[in-house]
């Protein structure tokens, strides 16, 4: 009995292939994005409707929304940490940004610098309590939460804030090639945060921080620059999707605007490959746990699901993103 070996080239020429193959299925992001796919696809032979060029450019001005505040919540998951404040700053940021502009008479664009200074104090008081007085950053950002929240309703009495200037409604609302204009500013930003993380050394520094503080330090990494860093860019980036957020809206609005998307935002770095641990994810997985949210949402709403099954929904597909997030880190942990 005789048996037969693939020649030599013929097994070299195989191994590659088995390796590309290997990183693929290691790859969260890939899975991410191909369900993205197959999600977009059985909705719309669901419902004629959902691919619209309507529905698409209402889809990618939320996208923008919901995927700027998960790529703030991810620079600082990366570091180790978590920022629950980043939907209750962007209500506040909206309010802040109508009072500056209607009720302080300053010109629109003051008063957007004026409300990204205060987002990026915010975002240093964060990061100052976490690195220095080593304050757990889940209790850190609560109590911002609670504040801002508190913030919002004292300045407005529960009351919108109208006349705003035409400057928000002008990014908010206008379109680029039938684009979205704030769709095109989320673009922009998360290629610059893909860049900063993947093309620079203080982006690989903030991996470093995050998947193992020690190391960092001991390789001469000043780790806390980086944790600060990465809460300050989270809060601005807050602040910068409440003014796409005021100019869609129209009014400064107290109404629960905000409440309830730092969970949206950890969901998306959760699905798209963001260890919870630190030190793990890229912006392209994160993209695509917020594109794949955003399909979930509006494909139900397109389909009139009652809203309360579509949060049960949307938080199953969290828990299972948890879930997948921690047996990924045992299979990686088994392999080393």
């Amino acid at each position: 009995m005789t048996t037969r070996t693939a020649p030599a080239p013929e097994r070299e020429a195989q191994a590659p292939a088995r390796s590309r193959l290997r990183v693929l299925v290691d790859t969260p992001e890939v899975g991410v994005v191909l369900a993205c796919v197959a999600v977009f696809a059985a909705l719309a032979l669901a419902r004629d409707t959902f691919a619209s060029a309507v529905n698409l450019q209402g889809m990618g001005a939320d996208l923008a929304q919901y995927g700027l505040i998960a790529i703030g919540e991810s620079l600082v998951i990366l570091t180790g940490g978590i920022d629950l404040s980043v939907g209750a700053l962007l209500g506040t940021s909206v309010i802040l940004m109508s009072w500056f502009n209607v009720r302080a008479g300053l010109p629109a664009g003051l008063a957007v610098l004026a409300t990204l200074a205060v987002a990026g104090l915010v975002g240093l008081i964060h990061g100052l309590a976490v690195t220095r007085l080593r304050m757990p950053p889940f209790v850190v950002t609560l109590v911002t939460y609670t504040v801002a929240q508190g913030v919002t309703l004292a300045i407005t009495s529960g009351t919108s804030i109208v006349g705003i200037s035409p400057f928000f409604g002008d990014i908010g609302q206008s379109y680029l090639a039938q684009v979205p204009v704030p769709l095109v500013l989320f673009t922009v930003i998360a290629v610059a945060a893909w860049f900063f993380l993947e093309r620079t050394y203080a982006g690989r520094q903030v991996y470093a921080v995050g998947g193992n503080p020690e190391a960092a330090r001991l390789a001469g990494i000043r780790g806390d620059r980086r944790v600060v860093s990465m809460y300050v860019a989270s809060s601005l980036v807050s602040a910068f999707a409440g003014m796409l957020v005021l100019g869609r809206m129209g009014v400064g609005s107290a109404s629960g605007v905000g409440v309830g998307w730092e969970l949206t935002a950890i969901a998306a770095a959760v699905i798209g490959g963001v260890s919870l641990t630190g030190g793990q994810g890229r912006v392209l997985g994160i993209v695509a746990g917020a594109v794949l949210l955003e399909l979930i949402n509006n494909g139900l709403t397109t389909l009139q699901v009652n809203s309360d099954y579509t949060n049960i929904v949307l938080g199953c597909v969290l828990g299972l993103a948890i879930t997948a997030d921690r047996l990924r880190a045992r299979h990686v942990a088994r392999r080393s």
